[in-house]
């Protein structure tokens, strides 16, 4: 096969678009690509097309956009394509059984976590959430189940301490292109070996939703922020202030040291009280130690440092962040 794979590329969405582009500028023949249906987005609720559509309309190649590919008509024009190799990247569209036995080789999934650890739709997030030291890519060979196939290949990943989900988006993207073309190779030698996954160590990434970003000021300064991290770029941790206008929390730190009230319960005030605030942050309690808020964005604002934000808003110390107003 040293012509490369014929292969068949599904993925919507820009991790997926990271894959593609290597697989364009590998030795495969990529014959065609499948997305989802342009979706309304931005503002104006505007039809457009997905990273992965994009891409396939500069490289010039079939591209195939169904809403199902649970109907025998769609199914007979995937088997036409003759491929030996499907690739899945965030889809975002179920397999049905008989699809994934269409390609000469099966199915291949590209997943961002090491399996069987978060299955499902939102692995990066509950990642960060969780405190996990480390995730990874799995790639995966597909069969029915919702990401329980045979582990071909797993690369690991380390989780810093400052990772956002986008961040560690991009770091991952990339190395799910790497750990792909290197798989890839397997196939053509035919030397690709499969690990069963151990339903023991298996959880589930749920999708994320929107009113988990809802702070919770009861928890611990550590998982709020987290949950900032987690929800940097979307749907973003919010709580609110004033009047119960919105308050987007973009970038927190726990506080450390004496004060902080680490080694016991909140530092005195009830959770959710402002308990300090220069322009270096606004220090929050929390159910256990304070967390400082240093990047912050007001409803119909930008995103600004806590300095800007104090020059333009009536904000004191003593005035609680999180009440149910305007949730």
């Amino acid at each position: 096969m040293s012509g490369g794979l014929k292969i068949i590329f599904a993925g919507t969405p820009e991790f997926a678009a990271i894959t593609l582009q290597a697989l364009l500028q590998s030795g495969h023949e990529v014959c065609a690509i499948y997305t989802q249906p342009d979706r309304p987005a931005g503002r104006g609720r505007k039809l457009t097309p997905s990273p992965v559509k994009r891409l396939a309309l500069e490289a010039r190649l079939p591209l195939y956009q169904p809403e199902t590919l649970k109907n025998q008509l769609q199914q007979e024009q995937l088997d036409s394509l003759g491929a030996d190799l499907m690739i899945v990247v965030a889809y975002g569209l179920i397999l049905p059984a008989r699809v994934l036995t269409i390609p000469r080789l099966g199915c291949v999934n590209v997943h961002a976590s090491l399996l069987p650890r978060w299955r499902g739709a939102a692995p990066i997030q509950r990642a960060i959430l969780a405190g996990d030291a480390q995730t990874g890519i799995t790639i995966m060979q597909m069969n029915e189940g919702l990401d329980t196939g045979d582990i071909l290949r797993r690369e690991t990943c380390e989780i810093r301490a400052d990772d956002t989900t986008a961040c560690l988006h991009d770091r991952l993207a990339q190395l799910g292109a790497v750990t792909l073309l290197s798989v890839l190779e397997q196939f053509e030698t035919n030397t690709v070996t499969r690990i069963k996954q151990d339903e023991h160590q298996a959880c589930y990434a749920s999708k994320i939703d929107k009113t988990e970003a809802f702070i919770n000021w009861t928890q611990s300064a550590v998982k709020i922020e987290r949950t900032v991290r987690a929800f940097n770029p979307w749907p973003v941790a919010y709580t609110t202030f004033g009047n119960g206008d919105r308050l987007r929390v973009w970038q927190a730190e726990v506080i450390t040291g004496p004060d902080s009230g680490l080694t016991g319960k909140s530092p005195g005030s009830a959770p959710g009280t402002i308990i300090h605030l220069d322009r270096l942050g606004i220090d929050v309690a929390t159910g256990e130690g304070a967390l400082r808020l240093k990047h912050i964005q007001p409803a119909g604002s930008r995103p600004m440092p806590v300095n800007d934000f104090l020059n333009a808003y009536q904000i004191r110390q003593g005035d609680r962040l999180g009440q149910e107003t305007g949730h």
